[in-house]
């Protein structure tokens, strides 16, 4: 039994080990704030529909979290592996909060970071790092999901300005936002535009009656006749390269994050089956619920071992989009897994905001959809397999 009880749940093959000092402390950091700061109200949120986002963000700020893994302009310049773990911390208490980190860092500053000009970056990316401005990330659309190509905002020139026309849909942030980063069509090709959330003819409608990611303000931009000056735009790039570069450094932080939703339901599944008694014992104690615990902590494991390995991958300059992609695919659809046998563990019980896991059953509902659908992951590895494109 000594044996035995060395060992973690949550890490049974020590992959605490691999990390240094630093690392451990940037998780340790964030799990405690998520320990006083969400999980005593998390459920009051989720049940509300509603997150202090403003506040929050400005705690998140403080704490350097906000575009951590970028360099310069008041961000942290932390490694792609602290990052990792934050937002694996920070969706251990709800996805939300990681939605509202990662949207900000990898949708919102990310772009201006890395294709605008050095006087957009000056004007946004300290106060954005701060939690002083909150960002968003207009690409989906009402009739476009999946197919981002095929937008229907447009951005036409009028004299020096630019003009936006059009709608996006399911944006996180948007009704909290101060700017938008939002990708339109012109004539010749797809742009990016940095949009103030005050410039005339800009409305953001939040989205209501949402069953999952409760915790999160998502929205409706609508676009009318937005009147742009003509340096709104990112001046670096041109394409879908640029959206398509955002939504991989999204999924790499949720290829960690999932794995934190997971952690959590497999932990008070775990607590519950040694606490819970039937038939004169714990439930842990029989097979058939052992088998469950067991199979939920090796693919907890496994997620965790993956999400390193990109992580190293990605500090090392040599990562794919389709190595993140086979990342985002395995996790979330493991993640949901894990909750879904966590919840059967509880019994009706599971289904009450007592306990964490029909909430993050919910949330993953969403993530498992968001940053490119399970089905689009498939098919982004299926091209890198075969070389032939099943998109169409």
């Amino acid at each position: 039994m000594g044996a035995v009880a060395d060992l973690k749940p949550t890490d049974l093959l020590d992959l605490d080990r691999l990390l240094s000092d630093e690392e451990r402390a940037v998780r340790d950091t964030v799990r405690d704030w998520v320990k006083s700061r969400v999980l005593p109200e998390i459920a009051e949120w989720f049940e509300r529909a509603e997150l202090p986002s403003r506040e929050l963000a400005k705690e998140l700020g403080g704490m350097g979290l906000l575009g951590m893994h970028l360099e310069g302009y008041g961000t942290a310049g932390a490694s792609s592996v602290m990052y990792g773990l934050a937002c694996h911390e920070l969706e251990a208490g709800d996805s939300g909060v990681r939605s509202l980190v990662s949207v900000q860092g990898s949708l919102a500053m990310f772009p201006i970071w890395m294709f605008g000009s050095e006087e957009q970056k000056q004007e946004w990316l300290p106060p954005m790092a701060a939690g002083e401005a909150i960002g968003c990330f207009g690409l989906t659309e009402p009739d476009v999901g999946s197919d981002p190509a095929s937008m229907r905002t447009s951005a036409r020139r009028d004299g020096s300005d630019w003009v936006l026309n059009g709608t996006k849909m399911w944006i996180t942030n948007g009704g909290v936002a101060d700017v938008a980063v939002v990708w339109a069509r012109t004539n010749e090709e797809i742009r990016g535009f940095v949009v103030p959330t005050d410039t005339p003819g800009f409305t953001a409608n939040d989205i209501e009656r949402k069953i999952s990611l409760r915790a999160s303000v998502t929205s409706e931009l609508v676009l009318d006749d937005v009147r742009l000056p003509a340096d709104a735009v990112l001046p670096e790039v041109t394409g879908m390269r640029g959206p398509l570069s955002c939504l991989s450094e999204a999924r790499y932080g949720i290829v960690w994050g999932s794995m934190g939703a997971a952690r959590a339901c497999f932990e008070a599944a775990l607590e519950y089956a040694r606490t819970r008694n039937q038939f004169g014992k714990p439930i842990g104690s029989f097979q058939l619920t052992q088998r469950k615990l067991v199979e939920m902590a090796v693919e907890l494991t496994k997620g965790m071992l993956l999400a390193l390995h990109l992580g190293r991958m990605k500090d090392e300059g040599r990562i794919r989009p389709e190595q993140v992609s086979l990342g985002k695919l395995n996790n979330v659809h493991e993640a949901l897994a894990i909750c879904r046998e966590a919840r059967s563990i509880l019994g009706a019980n599971g289904i009450t905001l007592e306990y964490p896991i029909v909430r993050h059953m919910n949330n993953l509902e969403s993530v498992y959809t968001y940053e490119g659908t399970h089905e689009i992951h498939t098919l982004i590895l299926g091209k890198a397999l075969t070389g032939i494109d099943a998109f169409e």
